[in-house]
């Protein structure tokens, strides 16, 4: 398959509003644990009053606000990104932190997984110099795998490497 011919607009999306309802005592506190989205791309617009966002700086513990500046787009590579792209996308981990005792919204737009559901690296992505990553699977098989073992920040991929 030529990228070309790629028709992202047959995947599935959700579309999710969400608002967290922070008390004194969650101050400081993670109001989602840390993980990757399994989703192949998130399109989110932070609450510009409130903040929270945190990322995981690659190859440490450390976490960096995202400053929530008005009118942002965040563009978010998922789980089925990494896998589709063999690699050359990258998830990002990521959490949100409770800063003050008031309420939080973010809206989300997630591109869910190929309409087939099958989760695999196009031909054109695949070479000699860069040989199959992951395996072929099905991202409802991906999704509940993530479920039942509780492994959210990405680490089920590591279980699908050829």
């Amino acid at each position: 398959m030529d990228l070309k011919d790629q028709n992202f607009g047959a995947w599935p999306c959700h579309f999710r509003f969400n608002k967290y309802n922070f008390a004194q005592v969650s101050a400081g506190s993670n109001g989602l644990q840390i993980h990757t989205d399994a989703v192949f791309l998130t399109l989110l617009q932070e609450d510009e009053c409130v903040g929270g966002l945190e990322i995981l700086v690659p190859g440490s513990d450390s976490f960096v606000e995202v400053d929530p500046l008005p009118g942002l787009l965040l563009v978010n590579v998922g789980d089925i990104a990494q896998a589709w792209s063999n690699g050359l996308l990258h998830n990002v981990k990521h959490r949100v932190r409770c800063k003050d005792a008031i309420p939080r919204f973010s809206i989300a737009l997630f591109l869910l997984a190929p309409k087939d559901d099958k989760v695999e690296a196009p031909t054109a992505l695949v070479n000699s110099d860069r040989p199959r990553m992951y395996q072929t699977f099905f991202y409802n098989d991906y999704r509940k795998m993530r479920f039942s073992t509780g492994l959210y920040a990405g680490e089920i991929l590591s279980q699908l490497l050829m």
